[in-house]
């Protein structure tokens, strides 16, 4: 069975632009414009473009399609995308209308598949690890996440 071991974590702080009702739902880009993140093996924070193109069906669930891009404290830049989805509770819908309350780890569904690649050696172990991040909302509106690596047990 495999194990999950908690790799690192991270912070993005968004800025939230409507697109609106279209044919296959409620869109909202949730641009990146700051962000750190914080493991024992990966250290730095979020540069350049990166965003979440947050598509928000008639179910009451989001589908994530998130780009970003982490540099290292040693140098080395790592791209990171990731597909998830978030059950946009009535918490989660306050704190992207800019409510003050915080959204716990566990309180809904809110899971990403994360791939990361590099060109660093110093990094190429990422290329070939398998990702599960489990997310949460906080005030700003500002996403924190939890990330583990799977390992055979």
């Amino acid at each position: 069975m495999p194990k999950l071991v908690q790799e690192f974590g991270y912070y993005a702080d968004l800025v939230m632009e409507e697109v609106g009702a279209g044919p296959f739902g409620q869109r909202v880009i949730a641009n990146v414009t700051s962000g750190k993140v914080e493991g024992d093996r990966i250290k730095g924070t979020i540069v350049g473009a990166g965003a979440d193109w947050l598509l928000v069906g008639a179910d009451g669930f989001g589908r994530l399609d998130v780009r970003a891009t982490f540099k290292t404290h040693d140098g080395a830049v790592i791209y990171a995308q990731y597909y998830g989805a978030i059950e946009v509770t009535e918490a989660i819908g306050a704190i992207l209308g800019g409510a003050s309350r915080t959204a716990d780890y566990g309180a809904q569904y809110f899971f990403t598949n994360p791939r990361l690649e590099t060109g660093d050696e110093r990094y190429q172990w990422v290329n070939h690890t398998v990702f599960i991040g489990e997310g949460r909302l906080v005030p700003g509106p500002t996403v924190e996440y939890r990330v583990y690596r799977v390992e055979n047990d």
